[in-house]
């Protein structure tokens, strides 16, 4: 019997898919096929000031050309559009926030970002509108849940077990509800796992605090599997200068690369050495072989 059901590829499309993303996507194609688990492809589409059709069509462009497959989500682009895009679950984000809100867990807060950076040098909120108690529905407002600084959530870790994390200060009192009243990340990505029962999630490092926040946010609302999904955190790829890759630069993107003739036979061999491989895998399952 397979230990988990599915697991998803879930990326933005605010850019050009760049070698980390595809890093993601081979690791999470590895584990999926290790622990029998289908996988999903789930576009994270809702950001609509970053969002742009070509970044969509690259999506399916470099699945496609990079031969990575997935089980379930959209085919193409008219798929998309039509069956999956995140505007048609906005009733399930608005129900899970309305949940929130009638359980007391949200507050409201009208602070810009310049106001929250003078405040706070690292961009950290100090709860300055917790109390004020704001109306939820005036203009320009956004919904916070009530998350203390450094707040301890167990999860579970595929190759550490349960482990305790700790809500990064960046996150404190997160936002579920943007000033535009469309739904944050951590709510959409949260709702969206349950609402296609993935149980096996695989993100970058960099995501750690949004799974804790997520977890967080799951025990708010109606009963719910999330707390027993397995999580895996992989190291992620650096860039020119040992910087975190971007989408908002073409410079490691396999659009780019592609227009200048690379073949895959090329990006698979090239990710493995930027992650320190000695082989050469020229394809998606001979780079999942080396990966044990």
């Amino acid at each position: 019997m397979s230990e988990f059901k599915l697991t998803r590829f879930a990326p933005t499309p605010s850019g050009f898919l760049h070698t980390g993303n595809i890093y993601s996507f081979i690791i999470t194609h590895h584990l999926a096929k290790k622990q029998g688990a289908k996988v999903l492809l789930r576009i994270d589409d809702l950001d609509r000031e970053r969002y742009k059709p070509r970044f969509v069509q690259d999506i399916f462009d470099t699945l496609n050309y990079l031969e990575i497959p997935y089980d379930l989500g959209p085919k193409d682009m008219g798929d998309f559009d039509q069956s999956y895009a995140q505007m048609h679950r906005l009733p399930l984000y608005n129900s899970a926030l309305e949940e929130l809100r009638n359980k007391k867990a949200l507050f409201a807060c009208d602070c810009s970002r310049k106001k929250i950076e003078k405040m706070n040098p690292k961009g950290f909120y100090t709860g300055f509108c917790l109390r004020r108690n704001l109306p939820f529905d005036q203009p320009e407002i956004t919904w916070r849940i009530k998350a203390k600084m450094h707040l301890d959530v167990p999860f579970k870790e595929l190759t550490l077990g349960i482990v305790n994390g700790k809500l990064p200060g960046i996150l404190t009192d997160f936002v579920v509800r943007k000033k535009d009243a469309m739904p944050s990340y951590q709510l959409t990505s949260l709702v969206d796992d349950l609402h296609y029962g993935v149980d096996l999630i695989v993100r970058g490092k960099d995501l750690w605090g949004s799974t804790i926040a997520q977890v967080y946010l799951s025990k708010f609302l109606a009963e719910n599997t999330f707390t027993g999904n397995i999580f895996h955190h992989h190291p992620l790829i650096q860039g020119p200068n040992n910087q975190k890759l971007s989408k908002s630069s073409d410079v490691t993107s396999i659009q780019l690369l592609r227009k200048t003739g690379k073949k895959k036979e090329y990006i698979y061999p090239m990710i493995a050495a930027t992650i320190g491989l000695k082989e050469s895998p020229k394809n998606l399952e001979e780079f999942g072989a080396m990966l044990g």
